[in-house]
């Protein structure tokens, strides 16, 4: 008890010491800047005491009172609340660029190979060549429309699915199906499917699926924001575990992405061509780039771009389902 308090003490102060100066600073450079309104702010939380679930909904309330543009402190987070549609196209034509950057958050940094995946990663020449390789190599018209035979065999065996359990539901019998989860499953293999050539979900998965799915959910879970992404805390005091748990889990994820790949690039070294008709699943295409660009398509961005595009198809389901 007496350790704890002698580190207490003089955190505590630090903490107070940092956030005065800061204030102070803020303060003496936003005197002659030209920012759209803001309510009034707390101290070192700014204006998280007023955001509340659902966000739209308090950010409409806010813009109600406030006006269309708003400017709200997050914490140490700068955030523009735009909610006209001639401010929105003028931000994202006129000074898209400006706006292209995302903020540095733990999540990114632990979960996301230090910002560098296409979600995350910072405008620059960086993220150019991400955006170039998903547009142009892996998610063109042509290369999703060869994986069309991929998407006719999933729905055929959701529709198989649902017959079985018809049957067994009987002639004079009503049986309700849950079909969210099974539109979310297909979604799910459709992308897994053209991605590794493997099925994580559904009935009768192995042992490797299960163990995705359980990633996959602690990775997800973990993406949300922590107190460190808004207050000025020093990285290294990590009060609510996240940062251990971020560190913890990446080191499964990153391990269990690196086994797929070295399965992929075994049986590739072993691949035909006149077996594969031409066929390759999107880790395989990858594969064949980095053998002839080797310091752009590495095993990180390989693996940086499975995790985006998982979630990505799991944001978009939920606003979909």
């Amino acid at each position: 008890m007496e350790e704890a308090s002698n580190w207490l003490i003089p955190t505590s102060i630090f903490l107070l010491f940092f956030f005065l100066v800061s204030k102070y600073i803020l303060q003496i450079h936003g005197k002659h800047k030209n920012l759209p309104p803001s309510p009034p702010s707390l101290p070192m939380i700014g204006h998280l005491h007023l955001i509340k679930q659902p966000l739209h909904q308090s950010f409409h309330n806010l813009t109600q009172k406030y006006g269309h543009m708003l400017f709200l402190k997050l914490g140490t987070r700068k955030v523009l609340v735009v909610s006209s549609p001639s401010a929105i196209e003028e931000c994202f034509t006129k000074n898209d660029i400006t706006f292209a950057n995302r903020p540095t958050t733990l999540a990114a940094k632990l979960l996301n190979y230090g910002s560098r995946t296409i979600g995350f990663a910072s405008y620059g020449d960086h993220w150019r060549s991400l955006r170039r390789l998903t547009t142009l190599e892996l998610f063109s018209t042509n290369r999703l429309a060869m994986f069309e035979s991929i998407r006719e065999e999933e729905i055929q065996l959701l529709l198989k699915e649902l017959f079985q359990e018809c049957i067994k539901g009987g002639q004079t019998q009503k049986l309700k199906v849950e079909l969210r989860p099974k539109f979310v499953e297909v979604s799910f293999n459709m992308l897994l499917r053209m991605i590794s050539g493997k099925r994580y979900y559904g009935k009768d998965i192995d042992e490797e699926g299960k163990e995705f799915q359980i990633l996959m959910k602690e990775f997800t879970a973990l993406q949300a924001s922590c107190l460190n992404d808004f207050i000025p805390i020093p990285e290294w005091i990590d009060f609510q575990g996240m940062k251990k748990k971020m560190v913890n889990l990446m080191k499964r994820v990153d391990s269990f992405l690196q086994k797929l790949l070295d399965e992929i690039q075994r049986n590739r070294s072993i691949r035909s061509d006149n077996n594969n008709n031409g066929k390759l699943n999107l880790i395989e295409v990858m594969l064949d780039l980095q053998d002839m660009e080797p310091e752009l398509y590495t095993y990180e961005t390989m693996k940086g771009i499975i995790l985006v595009r998982y979630l990505f198809l799991l944001h978009l389901i939920k606003r979909l389902l």
